[in-house]
């Protein structure tokens, strides 16, 4: 790799979630559980948004993709975590932690703006549900699915080239349980002002993207929600909105802790358990969210197990 040219370092040592040797394999089994529960959960849901025709609707095709994301970010980081548990001196290769770098921060994206798109999506079903079909076409939905995936790409790709350009000619072992920005610049011995300015930029630019387009769009949808009459329509109008905020909450909440909180008041303990929380416990509470307050998902659901059910059965005799 041309990015090897510029450090003497060729792997890193990860020190892990903790470093008390018996609460590894109570660790291991809790997010092991958490892994299972989440990529059951998220394959489950973009199963079946694929198969049940009658979740052939935007809001699905964005919520299958919203699966699909927490998925591949959950995946690219909780395996090797995993594994780490067991190993006496975690090792990952440079290549290695560029990789995972670059995935997570392309999925952890392209999160934040398919969740403005699926807010988006709301506000047309709610504030113009007449022209909710014409404007939400396919073609038009594509796009926007498109778009989060290539600024999130783009976006990973500046975080990365500008990371693994600096020296780390110190230490190569990092006080993480996986390759993030703040532990790398803070094992580099280079100058990392840029860095710093370019994530506060970008970090800053698209927050407020999110939030605004969030923002917006509910601000739109609760006065068109406050002016149904009848107190059933307000109900029904609201909890198709319910599990959307509630997700934005937690994930937005939690990458803006992460990632614009003062330098002075950072702490690594802080990040390793901030982080745990945004790529183990999130992309399993997505899934969970969705289906569990979802009348729809819910009955997809018992359809598909009572139709396999049934062939199951008629397959015996």
């Amino acid at each position: 790799m041309v990015w090897s040219n510029h450090s003497t370092v060729t792997h890193f040592i990860l020190l892990g979630f903790t470093d008390h040797s018996e609460l590894q394999p109570i660790l291991f089994g809790v997010f092991l559980l958490i892994y299972v529960i989440s990529a059951v959960g998220n394959l489950g849901m973009m199963l079946l948004t694929g198969l049940d025709a009658q979740l052939h609707t935007p809001m699905y095709f964005f919520l299958g993709n919203l699966s699909f994301v927490d998925f591949c970010y959950s995946s690219a980081i909780t395996p090797n975590m995993l594994i780490n548990f067991w190993m006496e001196k975690p090792v990952i290769s440079w290549s290695g932690c560029a990789t995972q770098f670059f995935f997570f921060g392309s999925f952890a994206g392209i999160e934040g703006f398919l969740l403005a798109v699926m807010a988006y999506d709301r506000y047309v079903a709610i504030c113009i549900p007449l022209l909710y079909t014409t404007t939400m076409s396919q073609r038009f939905n594509l796009i926007l699915v498109s778009g989060t995936y290539l600024a999130g790409f783009v976006n990973a790709t500046i975080h990365t080239t500008l990371t693994f350009k600096l020296s780390f000619c110190h230490s190569n072992v990092i006080n993480h349980f996986f390759c993030d920005i703040p532990p790398l610049l803070k094992l580099s011995c280079s100058d990392t002002h840029v860095n710093e300015l370019v994530i506060l930029a970008f970090a800053s630019f698209n927050e407020l993207s999110y939030l605004l387009t969030i923002l917006v769009s509910y601000i739109y949808v609760i006065v068109a929600i406050l002016r149904i009459r009848s107190a059933e329509g307000r109900y029904k109008a609201f909890f198709t909105c319910a599990s959307h905020l509630l997700t934005v909450t937690i994930f937005l909440g939690t990458i803006l802790f992460m990632y614009l909180c003062p330098s002075s008041s950072y702490s690594m303990d802080q990040d390793k358990v901030v982080s745990v929380f945004y790529t183990v416990v999130i992309p399993m509470l997505n899934p969970l969210i969705y289906s569990l307050r979802n009348k729809e998902v819910k009955d997809a659901l018992k359809k598909l197990l009572w139709r396999h059910i049934l062939q199951l059965f008629l397959s015996m005799f």
